[in-house]
């Protein structure tokens, strides 16, 4: 058993095993993908199963098509904390692979809406695991000087999984005739078949995904909390070595035996030391999304429209926006680690609330067009190297580790409710206050998470957990 006494693991000098640690964290982050791919399918699929159920046109039938699945992943949040830190990180990944298979299967066979909407929801439990805990995963696997990196690896799978979808989704619909009406789709190949089979292909990295996951470990610092020291240094031993395994598995001891008992109750998360850094990750949470850039994943076929495209340059337009998604997310890849968590976060939030502004004001002067499309791309760009990838490592590094799960589960399940607010309410602002006031208000939004962040942020950057659980809780 590796047991003894240890310097702090961020001052050992480890050989880091840079292979199997990027194939783990690769394997991991595959919920990502998955997340990514079965949010947005949605969005090029909309088109094609709105008149096949007879709900084109109705706002209130297609934001709740959109954002139902969000009661799901509210759901996989909240139970992702208590039965990973229960049975373990690694088995509910799997749980989340299988239900990832089985849904999109579902979705893809539905006769029904409230069938459609069954299996929507269900599959956003799937999706609340994942999101849950694929970057917390990689965080507890993670040396400090490669976390950022690492757990940035979870957004860059997250855009792979919607630029794919989103390519897909073109290459599936792209023979639409140009000008089709709701009725012409609604009776075609377009309307019967079409957004079946593009649900259907889920299940392909689906199937990926839960077969990789049984050939990785569990993550060390939960097997150090269930007392199996043992495990738990011969998979530390093979990222860093001998010494930094003595080293991890000191700290996170030290950390534990600070805090009585093992069992964790939610109720704990409200505790004086706990409920500042509860706080810090929920409104962290829940800025991402009210941000506002979902809507343009999700309602990218509205927002193309009103900026003058007509159906048959639609799913062009939403590959574009899937593309510079990726493209940025390589940015933030390279520069998490070397600029820090905070300045990214702030840059994202004023840069999003100023080019909001301007896109309001084109709406609002119907300008159409390419202009509109470079703005909603610059826009994608400066969300995909900041607030994207970076809110998941903040949220997946500041808890501590013997309430991680718990706090997670809170933090995500915020994220969720909050992005259920957002694109549920979408479709009547944009009808009730129009797409410039609609934009304006993001950008108002974007101002006070500035502000947030510029006062209440600290730099996380190349510290353990444990280091940053004595600094946050302490």
């Amino acid at each position: 058993m590796i047991n003894s006494p240890a310097p702090a693991s961020s001052q050992v000098k480890a050989d880091y095993n840079i292979g199997y640690l990027t194939v783990i964290s690769f394997v991991a982050a595959m919920g990502g993908l998955l997340f990514g791919y079965d949010w947005v399918v949605i969005g090029g699929a909309k088109q094609f199963f709105e008149p096949y159920f007879g709900i084109a046109g109705n706002a209130s039938a297609s934001g709740w098509a959109n954002s139902c699945a969000l009661i799901g992943c509210l759901i996989g949040a909240l139970v992702a904390g208590g039965l990973s830190d229960k049975f373990g990180r690694k088995r509910l990944l799997i749980l989340s692979a299988l239900l990832f298979i089985v849904t999109s299967l579902g979705n893809a066979l539905a006769e029904h809406f409230t069938v459609f909407i069954a299996w929507r929801i269900l599959g956003g439990v799937a999706i609340g695991l994942a999101s849950n805990l694929s970057p917390m995963y990689i965080a507890e696997i993670a040396p400090a000087s490669m976390r950022g990196r690492l757990v940035s690896l979870n957004q860059l799978t997250i855009v792979v999984g919607v630029l794919a979808a989103q390519i897909i989704n073109w290459y599936i619909g792209s023979d639409l005739p140009k000008g089709a009406t709701v009725e012409f789709i609604a009776g075609s190949w377009y309307g019967q078949e079409c957004w079946r089979l593009m649900f259907e292909l889920t299940a392909v990295p689906s199937l990926l995904f839960f077969a990789g996951m049984f050939f990785v470990p569990e993550s060390p610092r939960w097997l150090v909390r269930q007392g199996n020291y043992d495990t738990a240094g011969l998979i530390l031993t093979r990222i860093g070595g001998r010494k930094y395994a003595e080293a991890e598995i000191a700290d996170v001891q030290a950390t534990l035996r600070s805090e009585e008992g093992s069992r964790v109750r939610f109720t704990e998360l409200l505790a004086p030391k706990m409920r500042k850094v509860l706080l810090l990750g929920v409104a962290l949470a829940v800025f991402q999304q009210w941000c506002g850039i979902n809507v343009i994943f999700n309602y990218a076929e509205d927002i193309f429209k009103a900026a003058g495209y007509d159906i048959s340059f639609v799913l062009k337009n939403i590959a574009w926006t899937g593309s510079v998604n990726l493209a940025f997310t390589f940015v933030a890849l390279g520069v998490v680690d070397k600029f820090g968590r905070r300045p990214l976060m702030l840059f994202g939030s004023i840069s999003l609330a100023v080019v909001y502004l301007v896109l309001g004001y084109c709406y609002h002067a119907h300008v159409q067009g390419l202009p509109m499309l470079l703005l909603v791309l610059l826009a994608i760009a400066c969300y995909s190297m900041s607030l994207a990838p970076i809110t998941w490592v903040v949220i997946s590094e500041i808890f501590p580790n013997r309430i991680r799960g718990a706090a997670m589960a809170v933090a995500v399940a915020s994220l969720w409710a909050a992005c259920f607010v957002l694109t549920y309410t979408f479709p009547l602002l944009n009808t009730s206050l129009g797409p410039a006031k609609t934009f304006g208000l993001y950008a108002f939004i974007c101002v006070l998470g500035f502000i947030f962040i510029l006062r209440k942020l600290p730099e996380t950057k190349n510290k353990t957990l444990e280091e940053l659980e004595h600094e946050l809780v302490d």
